[in-house]
């Protein structure tokens, strides 16, 4: 089952079920964060929205309406669970290895997430604009103390987000040991939220089975895969509870997709791309980007795109 909010001039909009085939839907009443809350009650509900989409059923989805599934939640909470990346990172920059075998996970802005399509103003091309490719998931609420055990039962949608990151920023609040707040402006969510069984096999161990296809203005950047979390989903969830109750719409990302073989999956992001160009000759090579750049991003599954298509371009802000 897949769900979307359309934008019906409220601050949450509408909730939809979507067709497999991304061409219908149908109203489901309220919004994406009143099912979360009751999802025991309104499942059953939604899931018989979608069978009825399947049989024929619905209306033509509308897709410049289309919002992030949350257009705001209560809590963002973003993971770094890909070893890959924080070791091409800290070689190319010289940095100590983080002692811990603990995951590595940030809270960020969550007052609102900017659509699949939506541009994204940002002050100044000099603070270093990236994307990140990553998967995330959606909870209901979340007890404190809930184990890794009992956490993917927790986890009642999948996402596939654009982490937007300020290059040149980050260096300097990181050295406050504070965390980020400039150098994080608002994620981008791609227009689906997939229950974990619409992935089938591609949801396993906590994890996103899927490779992450990603082109920066129609070139081919990388398709890493979401196999290669050194922590699953339900590690994440639980390492977030651990002393606080996490509540119903919470969204936790992987981090960055990032894999070995980087050599020939590419990357997720121009920071790690960069990182490897600085190992191998000294410099990087492949700039931040530029107002009026794109980033494309989409997962392909054996039954389509289950996420939908990020597609989005860089502006100045006014």
């Amino acid at each position: 089952m897949r769900l979307a909010t359309l934008a019906d001039g409220s601050p949450d909009g509408a909730l939809f079920v979507v067709s497999r085939d991304a061409q219908r839907c149908l109203p489901a009443g309220g919004t994406l964060q009143q099912a979360i809350e009751s999802w025991t009650t309104a499942e059953p509900d939604l899931r018989a929205l979608a069978a009825r989409l399947e049989q024929g059923g619905g209306e033509p989805l509308d897709h410049g309406r289309l919002l992030a599934p949350l257009p705001r939640a209560w809590q963002w909470l973003d993971g770094s669970a890909f070893p890959q990346h924080g070791e091409l990172m800290q070689k190319a920059f010289h940095l100590p290895p983080i002692e811990t075998d603990r995951p590595l996970m940030y809270q960020g802005l969550s007052d609102r997430f900017l659509s699949g399509t939506q541009d994204v103003p940002l002050p100044s091309e000099a603070d270093g604009i990236d994307f990140e490719g990553e998967y995330g998931v959606i909870t209901d609420a979340v007890p404190m103390g809930t184990s890794a055990q009992d956490a993917l039962s927790h986890v009642k949608l999948l996402l596939l987000i654009n982490d937007w990151s300020l290059r040149a920023i980050a260096p300097i609040e990181m050295k406050t040991g504070f965390g980020w707040v400039q150098a994080k402006p608002a994620c981008a969510v791609a227009p689906f939220a997939a229950t974990p069984d619409e992935l089938g096999d591609a949801w396993a161990d906590g994890r996103v089975h899927l490779s992450l296809q990603v082109h920066v203005n129609g070139q081919w950047f990388g398709h890493p895969h979401g196999r290669e979390m050194a922590f699953g989903f339900h590690v994440l969830i639980a390492h977030a509870a651990q002393t606080r109750n996490l509540p119903a719409g919470t969204i936790i990302g992987s981090g960055t997709v990032s894999n070995a073989g980087y050599a020939s999956v590419g990357s997720s992001c121009l920071s790690e791309r960069r990182a490897i160009e600085m190992i191998r000759t000294g410099q990087p090579q492949t700039p931040f980007l530029s107002f009026g750049d794109s980033v494309q991003m989409e997962a392909w599954g054996a039954d389509g795109s289950p996420f939908g298509k990020i597609d989005q371009r860089v502006i100045a802000a006014n």
